[in-house]
């Protein structure tokens, strides 16, 4: 497997998809990468010389914000908006969806498994009220 970035991409698949394991490489800007160095995008990751990974990670490291320094980049945006208190920002803080998506149903990823209040669950809860009620 070889190591772009601290990140071990996988080394039987084609370069084109092994660099999409990079954070911030997406299809369109594997082909880009490609393109720039010359590299053939149908040879597997692991029949890729000392000399074409240089070239990778020197295109990376001059041209393009990946790993380290655009998860950096995106925390500190989502910082800067919860402190200028901008809508944004506090549906950051409260854990909700942040784009317009609706919240009185679904949104279950960003909201959390549901919590029940009132609702009386299970045979020790029902047996539980029965003693009380008696």
């Amino acid at each position: 497997m070889p190591r772009i970035f601290g990140i071990d991409i996988p080394g039987k698949k084609r370069v084109e998809y092994a660099l999409r394991y990079i954070y911030g490489i997406g299809p369109a800007l594997a082909l880009e990468i490609i393109a720039k160095t010359g590299i053939d995008g149908a040879k597997k990751a692991d029949d890729l010389n000392d000399d074409e990974i240089a070239k990778i990670t020197h295109l990376l490291q001059t041209e393009y914000r990946t790993e380290g320094d655009l998860r950096r980049e995106v925390s500190q945006n989502i910082r800067r908006l919860i402190s200028i208190n901008s809508y944004r920002g506090t549906r950051h803080r409260r854990g909700l969806p942040v784009r317009g998506q609706r919240t009185s149903t679904n949104a279950r990823t960003r909201k959390g498994p549901r919590k029940t209040v009132g609702a009386v669950r299970g045979k020790e809860a029902r047996s539980a009220v029965k003693a009380a009620t008696k």
